[in-house]
């Protein structure tokens, strides 16, 4: 199966290789913080991202700060005027808020298997 995501407790890296080092490279995202990690083999870089995340965790513990999760499952939406207006008449007109038809829409969006628009 062809991935370009390590996971990690809870937290996930996009990969890619940098042929101009000839390395594996890493960058952990959902979190503000920059957290980035490297390697010259898959198992290097596994375990440097491991380090990257235990060294992250023990910094936030270190100073009081809570660790920031991947999503907080709160984000801002850009669309068309016309299709906002859409969803929010049927929002009112069904009892339901804006913020529910839009997971509603992402439910059965993602429900149907569909991997890309």
């Amino acid at each position: 199966m062809k991935s370009d995501m390590m996971k990690y407790k809870g937290y996930r890296a996009s990969i890619a290789y940098d042929e101009g080092d000839k390395i594996f490279v890493g960058e952990v995202f959902g979190v503000s913080d920059s957290l980035n990690f490297h390697g010259a083999s898959i198992d290097e870089l596994e375990t440097s991202f491991h380090d990257c995340i235990e060294n992250y965790l023990a910094l936030c513990k270190r100073i009081g700060k809570e660790p920031q999760k991947e999503y907080s499952g709160c984000f801002n939406v850009r669309t068309t005027p016309s299709l906002h207006a859409r969803a929010a008449e049927y929002g009112a007109e069904n009892g339901y808020s804006l913020n529910q038809v839009v997971s509603m829409a992402m439910e059965a969006f993602f429900g149907k298997g569909l991997k890309s628009v």
